[in-house]
Order: structure tokens, then sequence, then C-alpha cells
């Protein structure tokens, strides 16, 4: 009898799925009902039911999502009970239809050389996916957890590493050091590394350390602080803002601008998290009161529900969410 198996080559994400003594193994294997064969950095399961395999597949993929994304505060064990209790309750396979599960499948994200294909978790993740596939322009507004950045890095190495595209450009606006970097000590990317490490960290989950280095090395992958791309046109490119809430108006302007023919911009944030001077109007914001509507652009709006972190950070975002709603 066949087996499908899983390549698992983060030994650290390997023993977080296993636990001590296999024991979230056995969660995983109760919550599924099949058992699961470990060998080095393998998983398996046996390949004659196809719906065991793939809701297999689809749980080792949501917990590999969920280490990526920043789970690391969580013991083993809360997160593989996060996993199978809250954040999968969206899509899990056993709980939607066939016309739902193809609507996922669709838009799921082949990188070529991943570790793993990447699904997306919530209805609103699906809709961002399927939003980067058809707009050149796509604006992601949500909270924190929501995947919207992990996404966009997954959509742009797929464009890139299909010879879609020729570059990736990474850029965030550097607030805290009022995007002027100079007492900062080492070269520019010594400087940026702190800003831009949780971009970095979401492509070693896909890709391998030495794939994403070499790529940086070829001037494939780029990372600019925001102030930097003034005068730019950047073409044949996937160029990603990060936390746009801190862009001001005129920053997020001089972005919008810097896209050449064959580009995608993607632009993320939070606006929630806004953290300019209190009378400064967030870039992000105003953007999405301007651009609403026009052809080639589309604004994915994703809330609470779609966030895939520990249950209890859902918890507080909608707690934070009634208090704003309080105030208006």
């Amino acid at each position: 009898m066949s087996a499908y198996t899983i390549v698992v080559p983060d030994n650290e994400a390997l023993c977080r799925i296993c636990g001590t003594n296999d024991s979230n193994l056995k969660l995983i294997e109760d919550f599924l009902g099949i058992p699961i064969f470990a060998c080095g950095n393998e998983l398996s399961v046996e390949e004659n039911d196809t719906d065991a395999v793939r809701r297999f597949r689809f749980v080792i993929d949501s917990i590999l999502d969920e280490i990526a994304q920043g789970s690391g505060e969580l013991s083993d064990s809360d997160l593989i009970q996060s996993v199978l209790s809250g954040a999968i309750s969206h899509t899990s396979p056993e709980r939607i239809s066939s016309g739902d599960h193809a609507f996922f499948e669709q838009n799921s994200i082949s990188v070529p050389g991943a570790t793993r294909k990447v699904y997306p978790r919530t209805r609103g993740q699906a809709a961002l996916v399927s939003m980067m596939r058809k707009s050149d322009i796509v604006i992601a507004e949500g909270p924190a957890g929501s995947g919207k950045t992990f996404l966009c890095i997954c959509e742009a190495l797929r464009l890139l590493l299909t010879h879609k595209i020729s570059c990736v450009v990474l850029t965030r606006p550097v607030v805290e050091a009022g995007e002027s970097l100079g007492y900062l000590p080492g070269d520019l990317n010594d400087k940026l590394d702190p800003y831009t490490r949780p971009l970095y960290d979401a492509m070693n989950s896909i890709l391998h350390r030495e794939a994403v280095a070499r790529l940086q090395e070829n001037g494939m992958i780029e990372t600019a602080p925001l102030a930097y791309m003034r005068g730019r046109t950047l073409n044949s490119s996937a160029i990603i803002l990060d936390e746009a809430q801190n862009t001001s108006p005129e920053q997020m302007k001089m972005f919008l601008t810097r896209m050449g023919d064959g580009s995608k911009l993607f632009i993320t944030g939070d606006l929630t998290q806004v953290d300019l001077p209190r009378r400064v109007k967030s870039g992000l914001a105003d953007a999405m009161e301007r651009l609403e509507g026009l052809d080639g652009i589309s604004m994915a709006r994703l809330d609470a529900e779609d966030v895939v972190r520990n249950p209890l950070v859902k918890k507080i975002i909608k707690a934070y969410e009634s208090e704003r709603h309080e105030e208006f």
C-alpha cells in the first residue's frame, strides 16, 4: 500500500508538530481518525483514503503556517489545539461543501521549490489570493494574525519563481527611526533587518534559507526603506509595502507611483495600529478612500474571523473592535 508523505525540513517545526513522546502527533491522529507514521523528517499516511489524505495535508500545512506566522509564544500542545479546535474551523475540509473546498484549492499558492503548498485558511484569505491573481494593485487591511503579509509574500515568490516577474521588492515605513537610519550600526541591510525580519521569516518558512539567501544575493529579492524609493520606477516586480498604516498620504502617493510596466503592488496594514503622530492621517486610510472602485485595484478587508493565531488573539481583537465602535 502506498503512502502520502510530507517532508518537514525545519527540525524545530517537526519537533513542535510531534511533541514530547509524539503526544501532539497522537492528538492529530485522533482528530483525523487515521494513523500517522513519522520517519526522520517525514510524516506519512496511507494513501488508500483520498479524503483522509486531503485532511492530513490541510492540517499539517495549517500547523506549519501557524508556526511561520509567529506562534513561538505558544506551547507545542497549545499550538496544536489552537489549529485543531479553533483556527481550522472555518476551512476544515469535513465542515465545508465540495464547492467551498474547490474555492480554497483554487486559491492555494504553489511556490516552485517550496517545502509545502500554501492554502488560505479562511474565506477572507482565499478572497485576498484571488484578488492578487486578478489585480495589479491589491490593498489588504486587517488585524495582526490575519495572514495578509504571509500570503502576499507567498504570491510574490510564486510570481518570481515562475518567471512572471524578475524581482521582489520589500519595503516598510521606518517610523520608529524617523526614516533616518544613519545612527544604526552596519550597512543598509543590517539597519533594516529589525524592520524586515517578519518578511524574511515568512519567506524562510516556505523556501529553504539557502534559496532565499541566493535570491537576495542575485538581486532578485531587494529590501529598501520607503524613503529610498523616491525617484525610482520598478518594472517587472512585485513590490510589497508592509505596515502601510504608518505611511503619510504623501508617502503612499510616492509609493503608488513607483509602479512600472509588468509590476504588481501588494500593500498591507492594520488601521487599528497606527504609530503616526496624532494629527497625521494614515496614508493607508487615505488611499483606501481615494482608490475605492478604480479598475485594476482591489481591496481586501480582513477581520477577526480571519485571524489564524491562538484563538485568544481573535477574542482580543474583537474586544478592541467593540471598544472602538463604542467610542464612535
